[in-house]
């Protein structure tokens, strides 16, 4: 998009309410009414539906079913996350690109974002359905001075980010599973998928993936999925704006994870844990091995790591597992 039809379609989403004339638009945009004629033209032709009034001017009323960037660029608050926004309407996969961006080495808080994933994946390796214009499929590039021991910790901290958010934009309240899963009355409603880039010692970049089923219905769900798969459209009966929640999960983002690291973890442990899920519960914890191991949730300790007690009252340091409630 050419950078007079970014900022005209950003004045217009400025003004929804109202209608802004073509003087005002010249003005600020500094061209001609030809010019600004010629972007409304083609921004109707990218499917937006602009009305235009003599002597009102223009006012924005539907847009395309598409994430917008522009609109996403109006929400944001943060200083660094998700201000450099890579946007696709359709890519295999946003933490695919992301990895090579930063080993391009592409700054902290890089956003890749992308409206369809035709091969979108999750843990281990999972598939993870990501239909056209229903959903968040984005990927957050993080540089952190940290040992490797302490980056299981960034998931938990997106984890807390991506639950406040959901809160504040839609008043959906979601709880976390440990360590990955955020769900609705048991049904999962967003991944998160952590990966690195490192040598030996040291930590050359962090992927944050995280995966949201937004406005997808129920009928959309693949069979298998629609017994533990949910979205905050159907748990809202509403549509939820993506561009304002991604705005919402860079904000929250961004402060919690500066915060981890001038202060430490304890402050998000306790944000976790009033989310957590797990705690309390007995829950069956399956090794990467194929083993076993069933307990009661303790929580987590000041690494993050899940502590289960079992039935002979020996507690196990869980790093990584597939988790059942």
């Amino acid at each position: 998009m050419s950078r007079t039809k970014e900022e005209t379609l950003k004045i217009l989403l400025r003004h929804q309410q109202h209608y802004i004339s073509g003087q005002a638009l010249c003005e600020q945009l500094g061209c001609s009414r030809t010019a600004i004629w010629k972007q409304i033209n083609e921004l109707r032709k990218e499917g937006y539906t602009i009305d235009s009034v003599q002597k009102k001017g223009y006012k924005l009323l539907a847009k395309p079913n598409k994430l917008i960037k522009e609109e996403i660029d109006l929400h944001l608050t943060t200083d660094t996350f998700g201000r450099h926004l890579i946007y696709y309407e359709e890519v295999p996969s946003t933490q695919k690109l992301a990895h090579h961006l930063a080993e391009d080495g592409a700054a902290e808080g890089t956003l890749v974002v992308a409206d369809e994933q035709t091969d979108g994946r999750g843990r281990l390796g999972r598939a993870w359905h990501s239909p056209k214009g229903t959903g968040i499929w984005m990927s957050c590039i993080l540089r952190p001075t940290l040992s490797l021991e302490r980056i299981p910790q960034l998931t938990l901290i997106a984890a807390v980010s991506i639950v406040r958010a959901i809160k504040k934009i839609s008043g959906v309240q979601c709880g976390i599973k440990w360590p990955n899963d955020i769900l609705f009355n048991g049904k999962k409603l967003v991944g998160i998928l952590t990966e690195l880039q490192a040598e030996i010692e040291s930590v050359r970049a962090v992927i944050i993936g995280m995966g949201i089923n937004v406005n997808v219905d129920a009928d959309a769900i693949p069979e298998a999925l629609k017994p533990i798969a949910t979205s905050l459209k159907m748990i809202s009966g509403v549509r939820q704006s993506r561009e304002q929640l991604i705005a919402a999960i860079m904000s929250e983002f961004e402060g919690l994870y500066h915060m981890y690291l001038e202060e430490g973890f304890s402050i998000i442990k306790q944000m976790w844990e009033a989310h957590a899920l797990n705690i309390g519960q007995h829950i069956h914890a399956r090794l990467a091995n194929g083993d076993v191991i069933h307990g009661i949730a303790q929580g987590i300790n000041d690494k993050g790591v899940l502590l289960l007690q079992d039935d002979q009252g020996e507690t196990h340091h869980i790093y990584s597992a597939d988790i059942n409630l």
